[in-house]
């Protein structure tokens, strides 16, 4: 579980094949940029541009993770080398909870329409997959790229979110141009609600 609350901006420096009888996928080589891991351990979980993986090795700079061949269908990014990504250490429960409540599963992939600045702070309008759309809501929470975001408004099937400079210096939003796609993952007690009445 996590926050959507950034904690470092990190690098894919390495990208391998790997295929056993039970897995067909890749292992990630991460550098972590400035992230602590002196209190994590293989088999703890990060979230990798909102992608919960889970540690295999680790030294005091990066860490290594295998990702399946499910994860690489659903989620964007995770195959490039090069490649600069939101890190996110999995939540304590005696932690603050600054965002909102992420799962790390992804749900869908979303594409930038517009990345426009407005005042000090940008508008990000982001084109989301048709099933998505009845979990966001205006004054919701939208995890994109493991950022916990708030929608502020919701058009047809595009969303737009508010960038603060903040945001803008501690993540790799500030590098998303129209085209780039973008992982989603709506507000879980959303989809909950959602299953539960049945809509």
């Amino acid at each position: 579980m996590f926050t959507g609350i950034i904690q470092a901006v990190g690098e894919i420096t390495s990208v391998n094949s790997i295929e056993t009888w039970s897995n067909a996928g890749l292992t990630l080589d991460i550098s972590v940029g400035t992230l602590d891991l002196s209190d994590v351990r293989p088999g703890d979980s990060i979230a990798v541009n909102g992608v919960c993986l889970t540690v295999t090795t680790q030294s005091s700079c990066a860490f290594t993770a295998d990702v399946s061949q499910e994860t690489l269908n659903c989620t964007q990014g995770l195959d490039q080398a090069g490649s600069r990504v939101n890190l996110e250490k999995a939540l304590r429960l005696s932690d603050r909870l600054g965002g909102h409540l992420v799962s790390g599963h992804v749900d869908a992939i979303g594409v930038v329409t517009s990345f426009m600045p407005v005042g000090e702070s940008f508008e990000l309008i982001i084109q989301a997959p048709s099933p998505l759309l009845r979990y966001i809501t205006q004054k919701g929470s939208i995890t994109v790229n493991g950022v916990s975001l708030t929608v502020n408004n919701v058009n047809g099937n595009e969303f737009s979110v508010n960038l603060i400079p903040h945001t803008i210096a501690m993540t790799n939003l500030k590098a998303l141009k129209p085209g780039v796609q973008v992982n989603l993952e709506t507000d879980m007690l959303a989809r909950y609600v959602a299953r539960l009445l049945n809509v």
